[in-house]
């Protein structure tokens, strides 16, 4: 059965987006060349520059796709039926699972905010796990919490999840961190 143009499209996109991923988390973004992506996805340098206007383009791609991969796996989890306490502590430890897939915290959380700059990183986080957060965030302090206050709270708290993150990453107790994590929700709410 012959495939259409568009599924061959997507399919050559996404032979590019994987072996690009591969050698990003192998080599690092700046020493991974077109040439190397092309070769292990197994299509032509033309067909890279029709899909992407550049690698830095391919390399958003990976990002978006892994923001995606991240904010879905904390999206499973079930959360029905938990008190917004429990829902945020199971999204922290989703959070980790989901990071704990290899070259994940390199892409999102190292070489990303290098390569495309803080402001492309917010957006990319932003259309994905830490929306989660936001709502997470929202249920726990309740109908009264001040709106800016909730962005601000929502965006520190996703710096604390990003550097446990990196410290998992780099060999520190996971459960130390999530214990962390839950006396800093803990603290938000004032008696």
């Amino acid at each position: 059965m012959a495939r259409s143009n568009k599924e061959r499209t997507e399919a050559t996109r996404l032979a590019l987006i994987e072996a690009a991923r591969r050698l990003f988390v192998e080599k690092g973004y700046a020493e991974t060349a077109t040439p190397d992506i092309v070769a292990e996805a197994g299509v032509t340098r033309g067909a890279l520059y029709h899909h992407f206007e550049d690698k830095k383009a391919l390399f958003r791609a990976v990002l978006e796709r892994e923001g995606e991969a991240v904010a879905a796996h904390i999206e499973s989890v079930a959360l029905e039926g938990a008190s917004p306490r429990a829902a945020l502590l199971l999204g922290a430890s989703a959070y980790f699972d989901a990071m704990a897939t290899p070259g994940r915290t390199r892409l999102l959380l190292l070489e990303a905010p290098a390569v495309l700059g803080l402001e492309s990183v917010v957006a990319i986080d932003r259309e994905n796990a830490e929306g989660t957060l936001r709502a997470g965030l929202a249920d726990f302090l309740g109908a009264g919490a001040n709106a800016a206050t909730l962005e601000a709270l929502t965006e520190m708290l996703s710096a604390a999840f990003d550097r446990a993150a990196i410290a998992i990453e780099t060999g520190a107790d996971r459960k130390t961190y999530e214990g962390a994590i839950a006396d800093l929700i803990d603290g938000l709410v004032r008696e």
